[in-house]
């Protein structure tokens, strides 16, 4: 199944490619660096194609998606599972299953609405048991019971959200972070 065009990744993908320090950022596992550099120079532009929540949350999910893949952490994205539509999950389903400890669900609501995030974290909840292993991507500082990561020009902490779930990965183990080299 073909996704449907999207201006905001088209527009994100165009710069990674057409960057070269990310392609060296990317070798260095400079991850932290990379999300740096497009929240500088893409953020405005991208907020300016829509709605801010929406188009921060189809940037969090082409770029999560994006440095999942560089890193080499196993990751299934916008996939649906008991009728209950997930952006990300670390590593995949079948851990989900047999050991919810070893598994990160992303939720990326594409809202700021604070009643919308919570009723979508109590959904993940009936299939994610182990609560703490929810972690949130907003546009916007919302006070939440839940890790939560900010994807904005100014206080940004999403910068640091690959380490974490790399972190989170290892912790059962084998290293998994490791590098493609692109």
């Amino acid at each position: 199944m073909q996704e449907e065009p999207n201006p905001i990744k088209d527009y994100l993908f165009d710069y990674i490619e057409n960057s070269n320090t990310i392609k060296e950022l990317v070798v260095q596992k400079k991850f932290d660096q990379i999300i740096n550099e497009i929240i500088q120079n893409c953020y405005d532009k991208i907020i300016s194609m829509g709605n801010k929540d929406e188009v921060v949350g189809v940037l969090a999910t082409g770029l999560l998606h994006y440095l999942l893949t560089n890193a080499l952490i196993n990751s299934q994205r916008k996939v649906e599972y008991q009728g209950i539509e997930i952006d990300i999950i670390v590593p995949d389903f079948k851990t989900l299953e047999k050991d919810p400890k070893k598994t990160l669900i992303i939720c990326i609501p594409k809202s700021s609405n604070k009643k919308i995030i919570e009723e979508k974290i109590l959904q993940l909840e009936k299939i994610q048991l182990e609560k703490e292993n929810i972690w949130i991507v907003l546009s916007e500082n919302i006070s939440l019971d839940k890790k939560s990561f900010v994807l904005s020009k100014e206080n940004n902490s999403f910068t640091s959200i690959i380490f974490e779930i790399a972190q989170f990965s290892n912790v059962g183990g084998t290293n998994k972070f490791k590098i493609l080299r692109v």
